[in-house]
């Protein structure tokens, strides 16, 4: 049992975190607080090649292991979330084009979503349906060699830059149980971006709501090519998506820890470091704790990932451990840095405005719970 990280994955991380302490902390308070979009930090993610993470490499793409793939959203939400949501949707779509993509599909699109010459998200929440996907209203029509797409999509990430854009509909709309009658669209143009989505963190990215009225797609881009599959795509890749959320919630949390544990050292009360103060040291052991423990389980899950397994209980376990360790921690840094940690001048404000996003994304916690719960009921998930 390996506990360490291989050399090419050390390396992979000590590539990142120079990326990350030269291009994006140093701006993510300023343009985070301007709403300012990040297009040089988008260029340089698309000259390393990370556009490609779950790219194949047939297909011009890294073809990461779960493992890098993981440390990706960890170190790039240490610096700034809300940059590697621009990142975890345009995987996600890349990973479903990979896996469930006709040849002629993945062709088409994923040797230019390697590179971020393209980019994707995925359309899958609306404005009445967001945990219970079987309730969406979105809907495509076959018409010839096309289908006429109709309906609203909203908090949707990459919106103005997805072409394409993964959108899940039905197809058969009277379909019973409704998972049968759903499908993927693969949607290049015709859409319109009604707006964006007034956040109280997750800046620096994008958040939307889109309109599909009458755009008609071509039937080859129903993904897959048969009819009746998007749920079950979409779920598969929800798989991968809440280990992205996961490894991003770490990030949080071993930021927060981290500027606590800084300020601890340096900030001075009543003659003598606060971080002499027992009550201080209780709290930078729970977060160091919390912390650790989320890393275990998200690479616990990426390991599991890369072996092939189904890691729907794995993956439930780390997104909702690790989410609500960042939330914890994220509040427990403000709580050691006093009343800056209230203050927009601290890193810990934005912090504690981005960790609650991990607890509702990518499905709730609670909806994480429950899969764990069904998975240990019927045997297929084990602990010990």
């Amino acid at each position: 049992m390996d506990f360490e990280l291989n050399d090419e994955q050390r390396l992979f991380r000590e590539t990142l975190r120079t990326f990350v302490d030269r291009e994006i902390r140093p701006v993510a308070q300023e343009w985070e607080e301007s709403g300012r979009y990040p297009t040089e930090i988008v260029a340089t993610m698309r000259s390393m090649g990370l556009f490609g993470l779950t790219v194949p490499e047939e297909y011009g793409g890294l073809g990461a292991d779960m493992v890098s793939f993981a440390l990706v959203f960890e170190e790039i939400a240490k610096g700034w979330m809300g940059i590697a949501g621009i990142l975890g949707s345009h995987t996600l779509a890349c990973w479903m084009i990979a896996k469930h993509g006709t040849p002629q599909q993945k062709q088409q699109f994923l040797p230019d979503l390697a590179t971020g010459a393209r980019r994707s998200g995925i359309a899958l929440t609306e404005p009445d349906a967001g945990t219970d996907l079987q309730g969406i209203r979105t809907v495509a029509v076959r018409d010839g060699d096309h289908y006429l797409l109709n309906g609203r999509k909203t908090w949707i990430t990459n919106a103005r830059h997805a072409n394409p854009l993964p959108v899940l509909c039905k197809t058969t709309p009277g379909a019973d149980p409704a998972h049968r009658g759903m499908s993927v669209l693969l949607v290049e143009e015709g859409f319109e971006v009604l707006r964006d989505l007034p956040k109280l963190g997750y800046k620096g990215t994008e958040s939307c709501e889109v309109l599909f009225d009458n755009v008609r797609v071509p039937a080859a881009n129903l993904l897959g090519g048969v009819e009746g599959r998007g749920m079950q795509q979409v779920l598969s890749g929800l798989e991968t998506g809440r280990i992205n959320v996961a490894a991003r919630a770490l990030g949080i949390a071993q930021a927060a820890y981290d500027e606590a544990l800084s300020y601890a050292g340096q900030r001075e009360a009543f003659g003598q470091k606060i971080g002499e103060f027992q009550a201080v040291q209780l709290k930078l052991a729970d977060m160091a704790m919390k912390t650790q423990a989320s890393r275990l389980l998200v690479y616990w899950a990426a390991t599991r990932a890369d072996a092939g397994h189904r890691v729907d209980m794995e993956a439930g376990m780390a997104k909702a451990f690790a989410s609500e360790a960042a939330a914890e921690c994220a509040l427990l840094a403000m709580q050691v840095h006093g009343g800056y940690g209230y203050s927009k001048e601290f890193v810990v404000e934005r912090l504690y405005r981005d960790a609650p996003l991990m607890m509702i994304g990518e499905g709730t916690n609670d909806i994480q719970r429950v899969v764990i719960a069904r998975s240990l009921l019927s045997g297929k998930g084990r602990i010990g």
